[in-house]
């Protein structure tokens, strides 16, 4: 099933369901958000399961979907929590400063709290203040969730996961250290982040063991940056994910759990942000010569399926100064 968020006069949008080819959508006319669906998936769940199989049924049935018209799914979150499952990632980062990782890295993730209250639409600006704040992408996916009981176990948390989209995690490099180094997390160096344009169940994508095993594309204006594939060296799933959340809290419906910046050990398959290739430069030559992003570039990120058709739709993006 796949649902998104069409922008209206509110701040939440309207609820469509969207046919799997990503050509058609309809409303719901007794579900008018998907936070709405969300907190009601065990009685919601069925209504739009049929909707979603009549549209993909009828040809002449719904209306055209415009991912430029769209919101991200929940165009704003109760909570908002990014992990770093992909430690390849954060090891690369901490080599080429010449840090030791510690070893609970391995098995305790790392995770922030992000802002939530007005995410960027996938095909709105990334706007940044200046091009020396080392403006840089971060390709991923999460999950949206339904109530998570705290304390929760890893085998617990798997029936929580009810819907998973692709993300774009700004970062603004060139912030980040500071803010770092006062021992308090950031705030500048994460503005908002952006999700594709519809939100897919588990039973849309190559799902296993709570990951996704296919490969998420990135493109820098036009040229492909990276392949990474999902399922491949994640060191912590998004189960595992949902249990770290949950150690202390509970996480009310509609919270969304990303899986950090997707990264493999196979190099060849190239990187999911911008600070790993330069990174991976300076641990090979030095030097980083790679730059960030600057006014005007685009980036596009997707995850097709076998047949090579667009399962989320594009987060496709413009630097634009604010």
């Amino acid at each position: 099933m796949k649902l998104a968020s069409l922008k209206n006069n509110k701040k939440n949008g309207v609820l469509v369901v969207v046919s799997r080819d990503l050509t058609r959508c309809i409303e719901v006319p007794s579900i008018h958000t998907l936070q709405q669906a969300i907190e009601t998936w065990e009685a919601s769940e069925p209504t739009l399961k049929s909707i979603y199989g009549a549209l993909n049924q009828q040809i002449d049935k719904g209306e055209p979907f415009d991912p430029t018209k769209a919101h991200s799914p929940l165009p704003r979150a109760y909570q908002w929590l990014d992990g770093s499952a992909y430690v390849n990632h954060v090891e690369l980062v901490r080599k080429a400063r010449g840090a030791e990782m510690p070893i609970s890295f391995w098995t305790d993730p790392l995770m922030y709290q992000g802002g939530s209250d007005a995410f960027a639409g996938p095909c709105d600006p990334i706007l940044a203040a200046d091009e020396s704040y080392g403006i840089d992408f971060e390709s991923e996916i999460a999950i949206i969730t339904d109530d998570v009981p705290m304390g929760i176990s890893t085998d617990q948390a798997i029936p929580h996961i009810k819907l998973l989209m692709l993300v774009n995690d700004v970062s603004l490099r060139g912030l980040i250290p500071g803010e770092l180094a006062k021992g308090f997390g950031f705030i500048h160096g994460k503005p908002a982040t952006s999700f594709s344009p519809v939100a897919v169940t588990p039973d849309e994508i190559e799902w296993a063991d709570c990951k996704v095993h296919l490969p998420l594309y990135t493109y820098v204006n036009g040229r492909e940056f990276g392949c990474p594939n999902a399922g491949v060296d994640m060191t912590f799933n998004f189960a595992q994910l949902i249990a770290h959340a949950a150690k202390t809290r509970v996480l009310s419906a509609g919270t969304i759990i990303g899986s950090g910046t997707i990264s493999n050990k196979d190099k060849s398959v190239g990187s999911s942000c911008l600070a790993e290739k330069r990174m991976l430069e300076i641990i090979e030559t030095g030097t980083a010569t790679t730059p960030f992003l600057k006014f005007g570039d685009q980036v596009k990120i997707e995850m097709l399926d076998a047949k090579g058709q667009s399962i989320f739709g594009s987060i496709d993006q413009v630097v634009v100064k604010c």
